[in-house]
């Protein structure tokens, strides 16, 4: 094969790829605001700060939206929190451990098939203004 035909052998299996939605859609926000990561209808984004402030941030929005946490479930590294939107919608928030002084937010607002990534990136908004203080 030469590397002309290697090339198009390349470009055509990223294309096929990007087709099938398995690739991450990476945004930027605006400056100092962060990237975001969506894949499969969640949104995530890393931030500097430990998992228990991070987690407490996540709630604390949680009531200050008036919406009911439904579950929430942990395996010592990530926490699973569901609620429900005063819309009706579903919202997942999982916080997981990067390191000690970093954690990963995934937001997904809907349920399969039917995302709100707006909400969801509003929502991120709403953390990273809080994780600054």
């Amino acid at each position: 094969m030469t590397d002309r035909q290697s090339i198009k052998s390349i470009f055509l299996l990223v294309g096929i790829w990007c087709l099938t939605g398995c690739a991450a859609v990476i945004i930027g926000a605006g400056a100092g605001v962060g990237t975001y990561t969506y894949i499969k209808g969640e949104l995530k984004r890393s931030y500097p700060a430990k998992f228990d402030k991070t987690l407490q941030v996540c709630v604390d929005i949680l009531a200050d939206l008036d919406q009911p946490i439904l579950a929430k479930t942990t395996d010592g590294e990530r926490t699973t929190v569901r609620s429900k939107r005063k819309d009706g919608t579903d919202q997942t928030i999982q916080v997981s451990i990067v390191s000690i002084d970093s954690t990963e937010v995934s937001v997904r607002t809907g349920v399969i098939g039917y995302r709100k990534k707006e909400i969801s990136l509003q929502f991120h908004e709403f953390i990273a203004e809080r994780i600054e203080r």
